[in-house]
């Protein structure tokens, strides 16, 4: 749950230039930056509002929401409808090898949090059938979880297992990653198959994600193997381009 709203101490912006060459708006992001940094403003506060804001400090409207611009466009602020500007840890950047994105959060120092939107067992489709090489029809686990971070919705995840994970339940898939139950059961993988694009979110993600609708969404899909070469995972996700990002390192053979 979001904190209440934080009034910014006003010390923080004695020593503000108002006649120098950096510009104000710039003065007033790396203030905020390093608030953020050192924790006087923790993750999950909610920013009075720009009025506000503009009035306590003299300063004109346009001029504190530049400042608050550039922090979200660094991912350490997100603007959410209803709530206002909140602190964010920071944007995700996930190096492209074979983990999961509760595992990259953790090692990030966030703190995952996972809404289960559903979980059955299902006939595969087409899609799910070809990246699992299974018949066509064949019973699957079809799961779909909104994963945040720090309170912040950040990724979609639509996942399909083979039959034989189909005892995973809501509770379990709630309060772990579905790597971490997986390896529990013995699961070592190793190698994947992954794509990643972007497109516009969809309505219905565009409300889960708490995004402007048809906003961009970076986009991943992705089919893991095990040591054996069996497939045992086959995700569709989506991601808040805002506070996600892939790395990738390139080497010239």
């Amino acid at each position: 749950m979001a904190q209440l709203e934080q009034r910014l101490p006003v010390e923080l912006f004695l020593d503000l230039d108002r006649s120098g060459p950096v510009p104000l708006y710039y003065q007033i992001a790396s203030r905020l930056e390093q608030a953020i940094m050192d924790q006087t403003l923790p993750a999950g506060a909610r920013l009075e509002n720009e009025v506000a804001l503009a009035t306590r400090l003299g300063l004109s409207r346009p001029t504190i929401r530049r400042a608050i611009q550039d922090l979200v466009d660094k991912g350490l602020l997100v603007r959410r409808r209803g709530i206002g500007t909140q602190v964010v840890h920071g944007k995700v950047t996930r190096n492209v090898e074979l983990t999961s994105l509760y595992e990259d959060l953790e090692r990030s120092g966030q703190k995952p949090e996972t809404r289960v939107l559903s979980v059955e067992v299902v006939p595969a489709d087409e899609t799910a059938a070809e990246a699992l090489g299974l018949p066509l029809g064949s019973s699957v686990l079809h799961m779909q979880r909104l994963r945040s971070a720090d309170g912040v919705p950040l990724a979609i995840l639509d996942n399909v297992l083979p039959g034989q994970f189909a005892d995973l339940d809501r509770e379990a898939l709630e309060k772990h990653g579905l790597y971490q139950l997986l390896r529990a059961r013995g699961v070592t993988m190793r190698v994947a198959k992954q794509r990643i694009g972007a497109r516009a979110a969809t309505a219905h993600e565009a409300e889960l994600l708490d995004l402007s609708r048809g906003a961009p969404v970076l986009t991943m899909s992705r089919t893991a193997f095990d040591n054996s070469g069996v497939a045992v995972e086959f995700g569709q996700h989506c991601y808040r381009p805002d506070r996600y990002s892939f790395e990738v390192t390139l080497v010239d053979r």
